[in-house]
């Protein structure tokens, strides 16, 4: 694997960073309760008023302990194994490390945009920085000139593509039908922007991550290099996204907050993504050297 060095050294410091990060916001408790605050658009809103994420709002911050809790459990451990398999030699294993370097990627990029100063800001800056170019050189030691023979011919493009496709479609109307009706009736923001600044999720999903799901589906069904590198990594990424975005919908519905359909949709989009990435896996070709 080139770069191998520095995406070790780099994914070793993700690995402690993310541990005390999802650690303090898992455990720490101080603050006041919640209260309510008045926005400078002049709505209420609880704030959550306890722990790191004490001036989040009481429908974000519980989320964000959900995200934790999977942060810590699922994608620390993903990124150990996925570095080892990796230095091993094995391409399976690089898909994995990008793809887990992709989801501490977009987790602490909104972490950093969204979250509420706080005294990890520091610590998400540097996550912020390693994973992206932990990321970077993950997918600039693929061989794009003869990626394609590394997947089976049997590999069912049409279905995991298209379900890019669908995915990326999907949730922009979900996006779109919280931006666009406060646009047409004049009230311009929509309720859940909160005392936030704007809608940091919707916007970043909307401008980079649905048309990158797009374009990574459409070019794996037109079995383009790209679509080969694209596409596997993406999905790694949107299984564990999906299975933090479960947790988050699970802590909702426990304060009492009204979770459906997305009980339903988010677990079903994170069991396809699995489902994907396994196939994947399945038609991918080890190098000959793989454990030389």
């Amino acid at each position: 694997m080139k770069h191998k060095k520095s995406i070790t050294v780099l994914s070793s410091v993700i690995v402690l960073l993310a541990i005390i990060g999802a650690s303090v916001g898992i455990f720490s408790s101080g603050g006041p309760g919640p209260y309510d605050i008045e926005t400078v658009r002049g709505e209420t809103v609880t704030v959550y008023g306890k722990g790191l994420y004490k001036h989040m709002s009481q429908d974000v911050a519980p989320q964000g302990i959900a995200q934790d809790y999977v942060t810590l459990f699922v994608g620390v451990p993903l990124l150990i194994i996925s570095l080892i398999w990796a230095r091993r030699g094995s391409l399976k294993g690089r898909f994995l490390l990008a793809g887990t370097l992709g989801y501490f990627l977009v987790t602490y990029l909104f972490y950093l945009v969204m979250g509420m100063y706080n005294i990890l800001f520091l610590v998400y800056v540097i996550l912020l920085g390693t994973t992206f170019f932990a990321f970077a050189q993950t997918l600039l030691s693929f061989d794009l000139t003869n990626i394609s023979e590394r997947f089976s011919e049997r590999t069912p493009v049409k279905f995991i593509g298209g379900f890019l496709l669908f995915n990326s479609i999907a949730i922009a109307l979900m996006w779109l039908q919280v931006v666009v009706p406060p646009l047409l009736d004049g009230s311009i923001i929509p309720g859940q922007v909160e005392h936030y600044t704007t809608l940091i999720v919707q916007g970043l999903d909307l401008g980079l991550l649905l048309p990158l799901s797009f374009v990574s589906g459409l070019l794996f069904i037109k079995r383009k290099p790209f679509g080969y590198l694209l596409t596997p990594v993406y999905f790694i990424f949107l299984s564990i996204l999906m299975t933090a975005l479960t947790a988050k919908v699970v802590a909702m519905g426990m304060l009492g907050q009204n979770i459906m359909p997305a009980i339903v949709i988010i677990p079903f989009f994170g069991l396809v993504s699995i489902i994907c990435s396994i196939l994947i896996f399945k038609n991918i070709r080890e190098p000959v050297h793989e454990y030389a």
